[in-house]
Order: structure tokens, then C-alpha cells, then sequence
């Protein structure tokens, strides 16, 4: 940090486009502020390099507390790329902090992350497997590459691919991408292993629609699929269900496809 004096856009705004910066808001009669101040500054140094800690006195600095609603101390804001990417107020326990921090860091991997995923839309996959793989064994905790690579290896191995996605639990935003590959990565295990299925005169048109979600025809999947939920919506523990909710969170809710079929699928239900 430079030894002028502090300028909040220079040594936060500017600073975090560089690297994330972690703003300390406190005063010095708050108790809970001192008792904040080690547990924060032994986490900087544990994850030095990842970020840089800022204090700001919101006596010295009332403007600053007031422009980024400040209403309790200590409050504690993590800047990425000039905004506020998470912050908490009150105090947390070093390992709870610490956790938090892992969470809401940017990773140090996104940039290869961002190289595997041009290399899948290169069509490259094969190239991008081993990228994620690297991530994955220096950061094993990066949920978005393990998404990646379970996308990457659905197709070739749905086994493998819910293997990679076991570690992703419900509180990662990444939640919602995994429990659908995990959906789809067992519904393509069946086309392997069809026998896994009971015998019932929709088998073969659901596993026809697995078929074609696997080669990526999501609109005939989806028709087909809807027209089972009609007519054998229990079949599979409702797989048919199961499979259209998971196209739509791969799809995601802006896409054209999830906005027309998911109305179709709640008629579907409610008939």
C-alpha cells in the first residue's frame, strides 16, 4: 500500500481490479472491532497473496461507511473488480472466516478455468480435460472447473463424471449445474446399462429420449420426455420429471427452449 494518504478509490477501487481487497470497517470504542482485528490479520497471512486487508476507521471516514451502507461494525466487505462481491457483519471464529474467504475469493485458477472453457467451445474437449484436472489438483475445492470437467466427461464416463461432482453440497453456487449433471450423468449410465431399468412399455421411448439429450437434440428430448411424464409420470421415480428440470438448469432460465417446455411440464404435472 502507498504511504500517501489513504484515498479510498485508489487503495480499494483501484487496488481490487488488481487484486481483491478485504475492507475492515471499525472504530476504535468497538469492542468486537479489537477482538476482529487478529482473526483477520492471521487469515491474511495464511492466504497472503490471495487478497490485500484494508482497515477503515469509520469515525476518520463517516462518508466512506455511509456510501456503502455501513449500519454496523464490524462490518467486513471483500471488493473484486471496483464493487462489493460479499461482506458480513459482527464477528466469525478464524475458521469461519477463513472459510468464507475460500468461498468468496475469486480463484486463482480462472484463468485456466477460462482456457478449458474456450477449448471446449473450440471443440478441443480433449485438450480441456487435463487443464481442469490440473485446476482440480491444486484446488480441489473449485467447484466451477469440477462442473466443467463433469460436463466434459458425461458422455464418456457418467460414472466418473458423478465421481467429480460428489464434493459440490447444496451450499455452493454450483449447486444447481451439479444436481442436474448428476441427474443426467445417471440417466446416461442407463443407456449403458438399460437393464437397470424396469420393464414397462415406456422404457423404450425414455430411454430414446435419453438418446437424444445425450447428442444434445434438447427439443425433441424435452417434447418426448413431457409426453412420458403424461402418460407414466411415475416410471423411473419420475425420471422423465427429473430429466426436464435438469435440461432447464443446464440450459438456464433465460434460454429459449426452458422458458417454452417448462410451462408445458407443469401442465403436464397438473392434468
Amino acid at each position: 500500500m502507498s504511504d500517501s494518504p489513504f484515498d479510498f478509490d485508489r487503495d480499494v477501487i483501484e487496488t481490487s481490479f488488481t487484486i481483491p481487497v478485504l475492507v475492515d470497517f471499525w472504530a476504535p470504542w468497538c469492542a468486537p472491532c479489537r477482538a476482529l482485528t487478529p482473526v483477520l490479520e492471521a487469515v491474511a497471512g495464511r492466504l497472503a497473496g490471495r487478497f490485500e486487508l484494508v482497515k477503515v476507521n469509520t469515525e476518520e471516514h463517516p462518508e466512506i461507511a455511509r456510501r456503502y451502507g455501513v449500519r454496523g461494525i464490524p462490518n467486513v466487505k471483500l471488493f473484486v473488480d471496483g464493487t462489493v462481491a460479499d461482506e458480513f457483519t459482527g464477528t466469525l471464529p478464524e475458521s469461519a472466516l477463513e472459510d468464507w474467504l475460500q468461498r468468496a475469493l475469486p480463484s486463482p485458477y480462472q484463468a485456466r478455468l477460462e482456457q478449458a472453457e474456450a477449448l471446449i467451445s473450440a471443440g478441443r474437449v480433449a485438450e480441456a480435460e487435463p487443464v481442469l484436472r490440473q485446476i482440480l489438483a491444486a484446488e480441489p475445492a473449485y467447484d466451477p472447473a469440477a462442473v466443467l470437467l463433469a460436463r466434459v466427461l458425461l458422455d464418456t464416463d457418467p460414472d466418473q463424471a458423478l465421481e467429480t461432482l460428489k464434493p459440490i453440497g447444496p451450499d455452493s453456487d454450483q449447486s444447481e449445474a451439479a444436481e442436474a449433471l448428476r441427474t443426467l450423468a445417471r440417466l446416461f449410465g442407463l443407456l449403458e446399462h438399460p437393464e437397470r431399468l424396469a420393464e414397462a412399455p415406456a422404457k423404450s421411448a425414455y430411454l430414446d429420449a435419453i438418446r437424444k439429450i445425450r447428442e444434445e437434440r434438447y427439443e425433441p428430448a424435452l417434447a418426448q420426455l413431457i409426453e412420458l411424464v403424461r402418460k407414466a409420470r411415475d416410471y423411473d421415480e419420475g425420471g422423465a420429471r427429473k430429466a426436464c428440470v435438469a435440461i432447464f438448469r443446464l440450459l438456464g432460465n433465460g434460454h429459449e427452449l426452458t422458458r417454452r417446455y417448462r410451462g408445458q411440464l407443469s401442465n403436464a404435472l397438473y392434468v
